[in-house]
């Protein structure tokens, strides 16, 4: 089977794994307590006013016919409107996307360079000393929860040292803090897979046969053994991508960045039932399109490999 006609194969398995996200998001926001209409008008309104509201809002109507109209509307690219603003979903969406793109792509990039260098140098580390203390401060990675990492840095590298600002701005300076707490953990895991799979690696026959020809070992490490051992590096890090878009909705607020994130948790205090459904909706395309992605990057790295049936 041709590349090409892989990318469409896995295009069309996309489609049935939205639908079932749109069943389960659409069923887990409307079964979730709480009335838009009561939060809309607040809790003095009158009953009256609310089941106008409810009535106007198409609140009223069972289950199934509210999403078949949704389903609908998404066949046709509409995402619906917004209970609190009125607006376009799919409009909402795409202003608050871009500043957690730049958010996830950054602490992507942290991720993937920190881990990948910090695996190499604990697989290549000639002390033990060295393997345990790079693998340490990746198990410290892993457990420290995003929010207090965040607090952390915006203590030390914010109030303490005044390096970078701790909220809002649009400047690469105010991208690093929440970009350094997003990443930490994706770098940390990234570091450890690195490392397992290089230890895989260098007894190769290959690699033994590189340095007997009298190759560099830094020649050897990136150009012979880390790109054999990249591959399930690569997978993890399509997984990583979603994650990060996920995590987002926490960093934004502790940084308390515009964003997607912060639009979907204020989205679920309104209960804007369209937009939580449009955001959750558009994570799963954008989390099936990155890894279709990193299914074809596997190409470029490794042309041995092919797609059979």
């Amino acid at each position: 089977m041709g590349v090409h006609a892989f990318i469409l194969r896995r295009l069309g398995a996309v489609v049935p794994v939205l639908l079932v996200v749109s069943v389960l998001v659409f069923l887990m926001s409307h079964l979730t307590p709480g009335d838009p209409a009561t939060i809309m008008l607040g809790e003095n309104a009158s009953a009256a006013d609310v089941a106008r509201l409810r009535h106007e809002l198409g609140l009223d109507r069972p289950l199934a016919v509210q999403y078949g109209r949704y389903l609908a509307g998404v066949v046709r690219g509409d995402l619906g409107r917004s209970i609190r603003s009125g607006r376009p979903v799919g409009l909402e969406i795409w202003e608050r996307f871009p500043p957690t793109l730049q958010l996830t792509l950054a602490a992507m990039a942290i991720a993937a360079v920190t881990g990948v260098l910090l695996g190499a140098l604990a697989a290549t580390s000639r002390t033990a000393a060295a393997d345990t203390l790079l693998m340490g401060t990746s198990l410290l990675g892993i457990s420290m929860p995003s929010f207090w990492l965040g607090l952390l840095l915006i203590l030390l590298f914010g109030l303490v040292l005044h390096w970078f600002p701790i909220a809002g701005g649009e400047d690469w300076r105010a991208l690093v803090l929440p970009a350094l707490t997003l990443g930490a953990q994706a770098a940390a895991v990234l570091a450890r897979l690195t490392r397992a799979s290089l230890l895989d690696v260098l007894p190769s026959d290959f690699v033994r046969t590189a340095r007997a020809k009298g190759v560099a070992g830094t020649r050897v490490l990136f150009r012979h053994a880390l790109r054999n051992a990249l591959i399930p590096v690569v997978t993890v890090m399509g997984l990583q991508f979603g994650a990060l878009l996920g995590g987002a909705v926490i960093v934004e607020s502790v940084f308390a960045r515009s964003g997607l994130g912060r639009f979907a948790v204020a989205a679920v205090q309104s209960r804007d039932f369209p937009v939580i459904q449009g955001i959750v909706l558009f994570a799963a395309a954008i989390y099936a399109l990155v890894n279709l992605s990193v299914d074809v990057v596997y190409l470029a790295i490794d042309p041995r490999i092919t797609y059979g049936e």
